[in-house]
């Protein structure tokens, strides 16, 4: 069975299937059928039936004497694999971690999923008194942080424009107080290729952000940043910045991705 869902043809169960692996994801703790039920609009008894088509296949685990779910060892095997064409990452984690212990900063390197981006490699300096809550897997909106923006101010216009009108649907009434900001942003990494962002994406974390391209036409947004106190404007801006465009610089001559448009 086929549903039109915003004009493109989708197969049901399987979209329904993605959706419940998405809401599991998402969840602090195992699920049961009747939250997923409630949480996504699919009947229950729909839901005990993919829940379980998942169980069988390894994508979800479900949990002793109960009918709770959690993610399940299939997808851990997905995730490896496609992390293992992240070839980028392999050629960037030199210069991002010399910039990380440059800028005694974390540095973060991530993909968009959807409005946001989802942190696929995560870095910190030896230095590091705090440690930082950002892990792989962790995700950052594209709206108000630094990678994000970044993301967003490299895209080709046609497409920069449609995840701008995503992002404004999605925002809501909201949209008015974050629309300056996220297209001062973009202006932003036109001028000097790379974005800021201070106190926006987290009140106590400053951030400077750029982009990048793999050698398949793959984009990635990078974060550099830490706390606020540690890593004041002045010293981001004055220090940080001209490193993290060097490290910018020879990451893309190194994958061998330098663009002259």
């Amino acid at each position: 069975m086929n549903d039109a869902i915003g004009g493109k043809e989708e197969v049901s169960a399987l979209a329904r299937g993605l959706a419940l692996l998405k809401v599991i994801g998402m969840a602090a703790a195992p699920i049961s059928n009747r939250d997923l039920a409630e949480t996504t609009g699919i009947p229950k008894a729909t839901v005990s039936r993919l829940t379980a088509t998942l169980v069988a296949a390894g994508y979800l685990k479900q949990s002793q004497d109960s009918d709770r779910f959690s993610l399940g060892p299939a997808l851990l095997d997905m995730s490896s694999r496609y992390l293992r064409h992240f070839d980028l990452r392999t050629v960037a984690r030199p210069h991002l971690s010399e910039l990380s212990e440059f800028a005694g900063a974390s540095v973060h390197m991530g993909v968009r999923d959807e409005l946001d981006m989802l942190i696929i490699d995560s870095l910190r300096p030896r230095s590091a008194l705090i440690s930082s809550r950002i892990e792989v897997g962790s995700r950052m909106t594209i709206a108000t942080s630094a990678a994000g923006r970044a993301y967003l101010g490299a895209l080709p216009a046609a497409e920069q424009a449609e995840v701008l009108e995503q992002i404004r649907l999605e925002s809501g009434e909201n949209w008015p107080s974050i629309e300056p900001r996220l297209m001062a942003g973009l202006d932003e990494y036109a001028r000097l290729g790379y974005c800021s962002s201070f106190g926006e994406w987290h009140p106590h974390i400053h951030a400077l952000g750029f982009a990048l391209k793999g050698p398949r036409g793959e984009r990635y947004g990078v974060s550099c940043g830490g706390p606020a106190y540690l890593l004041p404007k002045d010293v981001m801006l004055g220090r940080v910045a001209p490193r993290l465009l060097e490290t910018a610089q020879r990451i893309s001559q190194e994958a061998g991705t330098v663009s002259t448009d």
